[in-house]
């Protein structure tokens, strides 16, 4: 059975990420696209149009030196324009010594074949806000 066009989509999007390939990202997406990133760190907010998407996440592999990674466990679709990909992510930070790794899942609205909206879950929020830092 081949697999839905929205899991495909949203397969080729976290391929593309964990390579740090943001050019692919980008093309997936719409130009209004926003994602919805909880908590209140550096990285939180409603980052909305794709330059600011792409930049939050190429600003995440700064932090970051690039040593980051998603392990995606599943992507559930609805057949009307929604999936949701379950990983687990991991992360250093050598700069303060820390390490995450961590549950989540996004939710993603797709219209026409692009990602439109991103809502990420994540297990632990005031982990999360601690690895990444406060807000600037």
């Amino acid at each position: 059975m081949a697999e839905h066009p929205d899991a495909a989509l949203v397969r080729r999007g976290f391929e593309a990420w964990t390579s740090g390939d943001m050019e692919t990202v980008g093309t997936l997406m719409t130009a209004d696209c926003t994602h919805h990133s909880p908590g209140e760190s550096q990285i939180s907010g409603h980052i909305k149009g794709r330059d600011n998407v792409l930049d939050m996440y190429r600003r995440m592999f700064e932090i970051t030196g690039g040593q980051m990674r998603v392990e995606l466990h599943s992507i559930s679709v609805d057949g009307r324009g929604h999936a949701v990909a379950a990983n687990r992510f991991f992360a250093t930070r050598e700069d303060k010594g820390l390490g995450i790794e961590m549950n989540g899942a996004l939710v993603f609205t797709i219209i026409d074949g692009k990602i439109s909206d991103i809502d990420e879950c994540i297990e632990d929020i005031d982990v999360s806000d601690n690895f990444w830092g406060p807000a600037e």
